[in-house]
C-alpha cells in the first residue's frame, strides 16, 4: 500500500512539472481530426502518408491518411513548402492549425506550419499508383504494399470491427472466451487434411515426436471447447485453423480464422440456430453502423448492386446425399438469396461426435448449416452425442474408442446434453460484403503453392 502512494505521489509531481511557454501540438488521427468540433485554430500534429498532392502558384494541397479512416484529411499549405520529397506514398508529420474549410467536401482542414517528410516514396517505382483503380487480382502479387489502398483498407477496417463485435456478442451473453491449442492431437473433422508439426532440426532422433505423439495444426477448436462445457455452461474461441487441402479455389484457404461456440444443457437445434442468427444480425448491424463509408466503398467498386439481408430465414431438410457449393449457392437463390438453414443431415456423411437422431430408415444427425448468398455454407454446428452408449458404439463401429477415450471420458463423468457452432469467418467478410475471393478479405492470405512473406 505504501509503495502505490508514493508511487500515485510521484505521477503527481511529474503532471505538475512548469508547462513550456508554447503549448506542444496535440497529436491527432486523421479521423478524430476529421471529427473535430473544434476549430478555434488549435495547434495539431498528424502522421499520416501522402494520398495525393495538387501545388498551385500560391497554394499546395495535400491529402493524407493514417488508415483511421476512409476518408483523408486535407492540409493547405504555403507553395514554399512545396518539395520533390512531397510524393504519393511518402510518409509525413503535418504540424498546423485545425481550421474551417472552405470547400463543402469536408468541415475542417489542416493549416500547415510545418511539413516534415518521415519517409521518401518512389512514385514511379510504387506498384500502386495514384488515382488508378488496380484489380483485386493485381493487389494480391503485393500483400506487403496492397493495405495502402482504399479498398483493402476498407476491409482490414470492416475486420477489425467485425472482430470486437464478435467478442462483444459473446461477452454481453456470459460465454467464456477459451484459447483452444493451435497445436494439437486431434483431427476433429476426420478429413485427414493436416499440416503435421515436426522441429525443423536435422538432429533430431529418427522416429521420435517432439511431443511423444503425432502432432498437427488444429482444424478446429471444437474438441477443445466440449471439454471446456463441462465446467463453464457457455464457452467460445476465435482464432486461426489450418487445412491442407490442395485447393486454389475462392472459398478455401490453408490458414483462415473460426468462431466456434459451444452451449451446454442445449437439446434442440432451434436453440442453437437462434445463437447462430443473432450472432450473425448483431455482428452485422454494428458493422453497418460503426463502418457505413467502407461498407459503401466495397458495395459500390467491388459488388454493385450487392445487400445484406439477415431479417429472414427459411429450414429445410436434407437427407442422402451431401450438399456441393453449387448446391448450396442454388438453394440460397431459390429462396430469394436469403440466408437458409439446412438441418438433419444423413449420419454416415457426418463425424461421430454429432448426436444421432434415431429416425428410422432416414437415420440423420442433429446437424445444421446456415447457408448465405455469395459463399454458401457459413455456419455449420450440430448437437453432440452426449449419451456415452451411443457414442462408444460409433467409435468402436470407427475403431476410434483408445484414441479418444478422454472424450469418452466427458460423457461419463457429468454429461449434460450440448451443442455447439463454428463460423468461418473469412466466408463472413466475402458474405457482407460480396467479395467474391476469399483471398482478398485476409491480410496475408495462404493457400496451396503460395506462401508470402
Amino acid at each position: 500500500m505504501l509503495g502505490a502512494r508514493c508511487l500515485f505521489r510521484a505521477l503527481r509531481s511529474c503532471s505538475s512539472a512548469p508547462c513550456p511557454r508554447h503549448r506542444p501540438s496535440s497529436k491527432l488521427s486523421v479521423r478524430d481530426a476529421l471529427g473535430s468540433q473544434n476549430t478555434s485554430r488549435e495547434r495539431v500534429k498528424v502522421q499520416a502518408w501522402i494520398r495525393s498532392i495538387r501545388s498551385q502558384k500560391e497554394v499546395l494541397f495535400l491529402h493524407v491518411n493514417d488508415g483511421s479512416s476512409l476518408e483523408s484529411l486535407q492540409v493547405v499549405a504555403d507553395s514554399s513548402f512545396d518539395s520533390r520529397e512531397l510524393t504519393f506514398g511518402s510518409s509525413v508529420e503535418v504540424q498546423g492549425q485545425l481550421v474551417k474549410s472552405l470547400s463543402k467536401k469536408q468541415n475542417v482542414e489542416l493549416k500547415a506550419e510545418k511539413i516534415e517528410v518521415i519517409g521518401n516514396c518512389d512514385a514511379k517505382a510504387f506498384p500502386i499508383k495514384y488515382k488508378e483503380r488496380h484489380p483485386l487480382e493485381f493487389l494480391r502479387q503485393y500483400p506487403h504494399l496492397r493495405c495502402r489502398t482504399n479498398v483493402l483498407g476498407s476491409i482490414l477496417r470492416i475486420r477489425s470491427e467485425a472482430t470486437a463485435a464478435i467478442h462483444s456478442f459473446f461477452k454481453d451473453r456470459g460465454f467464456v472466451h477459451i484459447h483452444t491449442p493451435v497445436i494439437t492431437s486431434n483431427d476433429c473433422e476426420g478429413a485427414g487434411e493436416l499440416f503435421q508439426v515436426e522441429p525443423s532440426s536435422k538432429t533430431k532422433i529418427p522416429k521420435e515426436n517432439f511431443f511423444n505423439v503425432p502432432a498437427f495444426l488444429t482444424v478446429s477448436g471444437q474438441l477443445h471447447l466440449e471439454v471446456m462445457s463441462g465446467a463453464f455452461t457457455q464457452v467460445f474461441t476465435f482464432g486461426p485453423t489450418f487445412r491442407a487441402e490442395n485447393s486454389q479455389s475462392r472459398r478455401h484457404l490453408a490458414e483462415f480464422y473460426m468462431v466456434e461456440a459451444e452451449i451446454s444443457f442445449v437439446e434442440n437445434l432451434q436453440d442453437l440456430m437462434q445463437v447462430m442468427e443473432d450472432l450473425f444480425k448483431a455482428t452485422t448491424m454494428t458493422v453497418l453502423s460503426n463502418c457505413p463509408e467502407d461498407v459503401e466503398l466495397c458495395h459500390k467498386f467491388i459488388a454493385p448492386g450487392h445487400k445484406i439481408r439477415t431479417y429472414a430465414k427459411k429450414q429445410l431438410f436434407n437427407w442422402g446425399t451431401d450438399l456441393q457449393t453449387e448446391h448450396e449457392k442454388y438453394l440460397v437463390k431459390h429462396c430469394g438469396n436469403i440466408p437458409v438453414f439446412v438441418t438433419n443431415y444423413p449420419l454416415a456423411l457426418k463425424p461421430f461426435y454429432m448426436r444421432d437422431n434415431e429416425d428410422g430408415p432416414q437415420h440423420t444427425v442433429a446437424a445444421v448449416d446456415l447457408l448465405v448468398p455469395v459463399v454458401g455454407e457459413l455456419f455449420g454446428g450440430s448437437l453432440r452425442e452426449e449419451r456415452y452408449h451411443v457414442l462408444e458404439q460409433r467409435l468402436a463401429r470407427s475403431g476410434l474408442t483408445e484414441a479418444y477415450q478422454w472424450y469418452l471420458d466427458l460423457r461419463r463423468f457429468g454429461s449434460v446434453p450440448h451443442g455447439g457452432f463454428g463460423m468461418g469467418f473469412e466466408r463472413y467478410l466475402q458474405c457482407i460484403l460480396g467479395v467474391d475471393n476469399i483471398k482478398d478479405v485476409i491480410p496475408f492470405p495462404r493457400f496451396t503453392h503460395s506462401c508470402l512473406l
